[in-house]
């Protein structure tokens, strides 16, 4: 597979009232086409600090950022980041809600709309996209956010706590429809979260941070006998050993 991704020795400080504060500290690693990676760790750790670095949000005090092995430094289109909270505009039905960034990209073409259309027949949302988001349950609004996120067709999505503000029967079923909707499209992901089970059930490496400041501890390649279903993997009898080496590391 081709590296979509690769940060090479990534250190972040921050000033502070007390002086500089060392946020994360020597993290390299890469993400290949069509990959899902998770980034776990205790709170306070730079994990969502990572994230940010990636889509130039920030930069990073010292190290490299590499998107299809072009180096970048600042906002990258082929970046996408969605946060816990679905950010729907109330006032916009569902339909208008997905094409939002097109819209601001001016990219509202006759083959990015047909891509729009696809995807929301495809992915369960067709009889409600002239809905509004107050008329569709916690689970859709995040699907709705899932498909405006993927309409700019971005290389790379970055997913910050994603599910987390859902109940946790809506979560398992957003994120195995999330999963399947990201390996159908192919597209790489990182995922934070804080969520070790979740980090299991979906990917297919994960990154364990150390407390602050963040470093890697270990990267853990899952295998799941060729189940990618996060249901599934969760009756998996691997599962459970998985969760216990990566809470034996959580709490050192």
């Amino acid at each position: 597979m081709d590296e979509v991704l690769k940060l090479e020795h990534i250190v972040k400080k921050y000033q502070s009232d007390n002086g500089e504060v060392l946020s994360v500290d020597d993290v390299s690693f890469n993400l290949k086409q069509g990959e899902f990676l998770s980034i776990i760790g205790p709170s306070g750790c730079g994990k969502s600090t990572i994230l940010s670095i990636i889509a130039g949000i920030e930069k990073a005090t010292h190290g490299k950022v590499y998107i299809d092995n072009e180096e970048v430094d600042g906002l990258n289109s082929k970046v996408a980041y969605m946060l816990q909270n679905d950010n729907l505009l109330e006032w916009r039905n569902v339909y208008k809600n997905i094409i939002l960034g097109l819209e601001i990209q001016n990219k509202c073409k006759k083959e990015n709309l047909e891509y729009v259309d696809r995807l929301i027949k495809t992915y369960g949302l067709e009889e409600f996209k002239m809905s509004y988001p107050s008329q569709l349950s916690g689970g859709m609004k995040q699907r709705a956010a899932l498909i405006r996120t993927l309409a700019i067709k971005p290389e790379l999505l970055l997913l910050d706590e994603a599910f987390s503000a859902l109940d946790y029967q809506t979560r398992l079923q957003v994120t195995n429809d999330v999963r399947e909707i990201l390996k159908k499209e192919n597209k790489s992901t990182i995922m934070v979260t804080h969520d070790i089970p979740e980090s299991i059930s979906m990917s297919d490496r994960v990154i364990v941070l150390s407390s602050r400041p963040g470093k890697i501890k270990d990267i853990h390649t899952l295998d799941f006998d060729g189940c990618d279903n996060p249901l599934k993997r969760r009756a998996h009898p691997k599962f459970t050993k998985y969760f216990d080496i990566l809470w034996g590391e959580m709490i050192g």
